[in-house]
């Protein structure tokens, strides 16, 4: 095998990012030989042995990727310290490689989650220079007027930075049941951005499901359900991580 950079021997390997590999790297946790690894220094995974903490690292294992359906009250992590269910309990039993989720998903919200071990995909999937978009079914309380709808059309300050959706349309309205539902479309991928708007307008979120990741859609999963992404499923969402990022302009100064 011919020599790759460290971060991506690490991605491919399934332990993390190849961002957090880089942090890694940078920490002086990765050894090549014997030797603290430098960032940007190659290696050979077949005739190296590279260690992370001390223990060596495994070989690559065969790239999983899972589409799921995350059910309301699973948590959205490899392990929890409540021993509350997670979105790894629910494939553990049926996989044996090692899968991490993809972005998040919080603990009362449902719908699709990619779970992978594929590092590098994970990383430009979350990373919002790539702007992969999600898209969200959204049941609110009440129904916004024109001005409230404005207003959440131009964002809110979350986490110090403003993030506005991309797009914001009405499905439809309940008025016995008094709430109306929204389909949502946000590329920034911030911790509760979508029930934090909807909040900041006024109209808490009674229940969100993602329905779209990127090009990725499955009308037909249930909560818990999950199968394996097709070829032509990871082709699409490489060429829209690769499409999104070239054009987005983030990551580069632009005026």
């Amino acid at each position: 095998m011919s020599e790759e950079r460290l971060q991506k021997i690490i991605a491919q390997a399934g332990l993390c990012s190849r961002r957090k590999a880089e942090d890694l790297i940078r920490e002086g946790a990765v050894t090549v030989n014997g030797r603290v690894a430098q960032l940007g220094e190659k290696a050979d995974p077949a005739a190296d042995h590279i260690k992370i903490g001390g223990k060596r690292l495994p070989r690559a294992a065969r790239l999983r990727y899972l589409l799921l359906y995350k059910p309301r009250g699973v948590m959205t992590t490899c392990d929890d310290p409540e021993e509350r269910r997670t979105v790894v309990d629910l494939v553990k039993a049926h996989i044996k490689e090692r899968v991490f989720p993809v972005g998040r998903l919080d603990f009362h919200s449902e719908g699709l989650l990619i779970l992978t071990n594929d590092g590098e995909l994970a990383a430009r999937i979350t990373h919002p220079r790539y702007g992969i978009v999600r898209s969200y079914e959204v049941k609110i309380k009440g129904d916004l007027s024109e001005a409230e709808l404005a207003r959440l059309r131009r964002g809110a300050r979350i986490e110090g930075k403003l993030v506005k959706p991309r797009s914001v349309r009405r499905e439809r309205v309940t008025p016995r049941a008094g709430n109306s539902w929204w389909h949502v479309e946000v590329s920034e991928g911030r911790t509760h951005e979508v029930r934090e708007l909807f909040f900041r307008v006024g109209h808490p979120v009674q229940r969100l499901r993602r329905s779209a990741i990127g090009p990725l859609r499955d009308p037909d999963l249930g909560p818990g359900d999950f199968r394996e992404l097709t070829e032509a499923e990871i082709k699409a969402l490489r060429k829209a991580a690769r499409r999104s990022g070239a054009g987005s302009g983030r990551g580069r100064n632009v005026r």
